[in-house]
């Protein structure tokens, strides 16, 4: 079977522009690919100099991870991004399996989003590591170009009848909601609060080990966080010394204190409304 970006079971067709570059679908998937390539051009050069990896040493002790404004909401829309990016791909292969030559628009640019998508959420984790949210500017141009060419692509889908009853319609119209919300979350991110975080106290201290409450949300579910402490333990005993200490927010004083101030705070409560009775 044959090989082409557009198919060569009829090239006069494939590559007929006489209608416009964007009423061709073609050129319409050659244009989306353009992001994407954007991104893992700029960020992989970053990230292999070594930008991210001066990490948050510099900060704070622990080599683990801060959290600028939106962390979790970007982290969700981003899984939520690579799974409806797997089922694009999927889709553009069930499509090409019903002509005579290999048409690779309709899965090479969801491949390269993907990529892209990987690529931006671990650019994005390198960055918070390294406390340096100026390079976020990177991923913002990205979801600005990724935004407008899905606007572009759904926008020729309307035009052309293609409605909510084709799957490529749907998943088009998906893929541009998510790409317009994570523009907004950079957007806040870049222009709203563009400044170094300050690193919580804890992690100011060597002596605190348990990290669950500062790392990201991926470490946070997968408890990725304690490979390096799970492998020590299984290779000698450890101690108390190695285990550390809580976090100030999870130790038994601080929350014996919350807990005796809303106890107080409800007896007090209590009292006010039988004096009023």
């Amino acid at each position: 079977m044959s090989l082409a970006f557009c198919g060569n079971e009829n090239n006069s067709v494939a590559y007929n522009v006489d209608g416009g570059v964007l009423n061709n679908g073609c050129f319409l998937d050659a244009l989306n690919v353009v992001p994407h390539v954007f991104l893992l051009f700029i960020t992989f050069p970053i990230l292999f100099i070594g930008w991210a990896s001066q990490s948050s040493k510099v900060h704070i002790h622990h080599s683990t991870w801060l959290h600028f404004q939106g962390h979790n909401l970007r982290w969700l829309l981003t899984f939520v991004l690579l799974f409806i990016l797997v089922c694009e791909f999927a889709e553009g292969i069930v499509s090409d399996g019903f002509s005579q030559s290999l048409h690779l628009h309709l899965y090479m640019p969801a491949a390269l989003a993907f990529m892209a998508g990987i690529t931006s959420i671990i650019y994005y984790h390198n960055i918070e590591t390294s406390n340096f949210p100026k390079l976020l500017l990177a991923l913002l141009i990205y979801w600005v170009l990724a935004f407008i060419m899905k606007t572009i692509k759904f926008a020729k889908y309307t035009e052309h009848g293609i409605g909510p009853r084709q799957l490529r319609y749907c998943i088009t119209g998906l893929l541009m909601l998510l790409y317009g919300l994570l523009l907004a979350v950079e957007r806040y991110m870049c222009y709203t609060d563009p400044t170094e975080v300050k690193p919580p106290e804890d992690l100011q201290d060597l002596g605190v080990r348990f990290l669950q409450p500062f790392v990201n949300l991926l470490s946070k579910a997968t408890y990725w966080w304690m490979n390096t402490f799970i492998t020590d333990a299984h290779r000698r005993p450890i101690d108390l010394k190695v285990i550390g200490k809580l976090p100030i927010a999870m130790r038994a004083l601080t929350n014996y204190i919350k807990l005796r101030k809303a106890f107080e705070d409800q007896k007090l409560s209590k009292e006010t409304l039988i004096s009023v009775l």
